[in-house]
């Protein structure tokens, strides 16, 4: 190359970062996003982002699409773990979810319906590798996307993490349910709580219902995971132990407040026939396209019974004096140090067997509370 050459690409190369430095986002060779690297001052490429689809039912892979441009007040976050719900999304991977329901309309990375295929997830934990706002590079955040080793976000709506451990903190919206589930079950000290379901979920709502003062009763159908909560300090019987403990209690006739987080139709069925006049079965559970036939005669209607949901999507009316979704997400973030979510943190499975690990929480296998996805 002589030097007259060398020169103009040069300058060229320099126009050219003077542009991205300008606009914050440029194209490059064939449409590739590029972006001034901060510690060597040289153009480079966005790449592409490894991302999760849901094709049909119980079926993943993992896709390669570019990222786009970084646009001004956006970070690119590159995953260092994510979590998998094994609510929602497991209602997803079988298929038990109307194709035609929006996926989340409250959070702007999860567009489109529930008609394969699509991007699912919501729990990614990484490091900011490039950032366009007030957000440091090397920040470590929670943010609500799809399983993806790197991805484009909305600064305004990621949640730095400080010092938390990366796979502990791919529980931040379970605790938000959790914590979500607590205050809609309103003042508890002192009285009764019936919960079923000693998922992930489950257990956090317990373990938050005992801080809030409640006298937690769980059940659960599968002895490990009573072992498990039993281990954190939560009392767990089966079910067909109810009846009698309830009696023992001094319960005969009922509880005031029974919380089903299970995502079996049949426990909320049961959780009727356990309420004390003008009880409350807080429904957690989303059922997604199961049939749920409830007996709504004699008990619920002389009894004045209310079946009520709850959902952490928005913060509810009568609450909205005092909890914003802000103040409920800092909560969370102070949450994560306190509550023992190791206990729960039972399986890791690298990004690359994401089937695996899908399948595994498919079958209820022994011993997995709650699953995540490594990216090494």
């Amino acid at each position: 190359m002589d030097v007259e050459h060398a020169e103009g690409c040069r300058q060229r190369d320099a126009n050219r970062l003077a542009d991205v430095r300008g606009s914050g986002d440029h194209l490059g060779d064939h449409g590739a996003a590029v972006y001034p690297d901060r510690r060597t001052g040289k153009l480079t490429r966005m790449g592409d982002g490894r991302c999760l689809w849901f094709v049909e039912r119980r079926s993943v892979e993992v896709r390669s699409e570019p990222l786009a441009p970084l646009g001004a007040g956006q970070v690119l976050i590159r995953t260092s773990m994510s979590g998998i719900s094994g609510g929602t999304e497991m209602l997803a991977y079988r298929g038990e979810l109307d194709p035609d329901v929006a996926v989340d309309e409250t959070i702007g990375a999860l567009g489109g319906t529930f008609r394969y295929p699509y991007r699912y997830g919501y729990s990614c934990v990484g490091v900011v590798e490039q950032s366009r706002a007030d957000l440091h590079e090397g920040t470590l955040v929670f943010a609500f996307h799809p399983h993806q080793d790197r991805f484009i976000a909305n600064a305004a709506d990621v949640v730095p993490l400080e010092s938390a451990d990366p796979r502990l903190a791919t529980m931040f919206p379970l605790v938000e349910t959790a914590l979500q589930i607590t205050l809609d079950a309103e003042a508890l000290l002192g009285e009764p709580v019936v919960l079923f379901g000693l998922g992930a979920v489950g257990t956090l709502t317990a373990l938050m219902l005992q801080r809030a003062g409640a006298r937690v009763l769980a059940v659960d159908t599968q002895p490990w995971r009573r072992d498990a909560a039993g281990n954190l300090g939560i009392a767990a019987i089966a079910p067909e132990a109810l009846p009698d403990v309830l009696e023992s209690d001094g319960h005969p006739s009922g509880v005031p407040l029974v919380i089903e987080v299970s995502g079996n139709p049949d426990a909320l069925r049961t959780a009727l026939g356990l309420l004390s006049h003008e009880g409350v079965a807080l429904v957690a559970s989303w059922y997604g396209a199961k049939d749920v036939s409830l007996p709504l005669g004699g008990n619920f209607h002389r009894r004045r019974l209310t079946i009520r949901s709850t959902q952490v999507s928005t913060i509810p009316a009568r609450l909205s004096d005092r909890w914003t979704p802000a103040r409920r997400r800092d909560a969370v973030v102070g949450l994560l140090d306190e509550l023992p979510l190791a206990a729960l943190a039972t399986h890791t499975f690298p990004f690359d067997r994401a089937a695996d690990a899908y399948a595994a929480i498919d079958a209820g296998a022994a011993g997995l509370i709650h699953a995540a996805l490594g990216y090494g």
